[in-house]
C-alpha cells in the first residue's frame, strides 16, 4: 500500500481527519476555534504503522486540505508543531 496515494477524509461528525489504512486508521483530531480556524489537537497513528511516514503523510494532507479550503490552524498537537519546525513553509497556515 502506497500511503501517499491514500485519500484524506474529513470526518466532520467526529471532528477528525482520517487516513484509512489496511485494517486501521490514522487520525488528526481537531476542533473549530472560529469559522476559518481549526485547532489541531491530536495526531494518532496505529502502532503497527509507526515509523513508516504515516504521521507525516497525514499532517501533509491535512495542511493541503486547509490550504485548499482557505483555513488556518493552531497547532496544539506536539507532533504537528515538530512537523512545522521541520517544514517551515507551512507556518503560513498558522492563525
Amino acid at each position: 500500500m502506497e500511503i501517499k496515494n491514500i485519500e484524506l477524509r474529513n470526518n466532520e461528525a467526529d471532528l477528525q481527519f482520517e487516513l484509512p489504512l489496511e485494517n486501521d486508521i490514522a487520525i488528526v483530531a481537531y476542533r473549530w476555534l472560529d469559522d476559518k480556524t481549526l485547532a489541531l489537537d491530536h495526531t494518532e497513528v496505529p502502532e503497527s504503522y509507526e515509523g513508516q511516514g504515516v504521521g507525516s503523510t497525514i499532517i501533509e494532507k491535512v495542511f493541503q486540505y486547509l490550504e485548499e479550503n482557505e483555513l488556518k490552524m493552531v497547532p496544539y498537537c506536539p507532533f504537528v508543531r515538530v512537523y512545522i519546525q521541520r517544514h517551515p513553509d507551512w507556518k503560513k497556515l498558522q492563525a
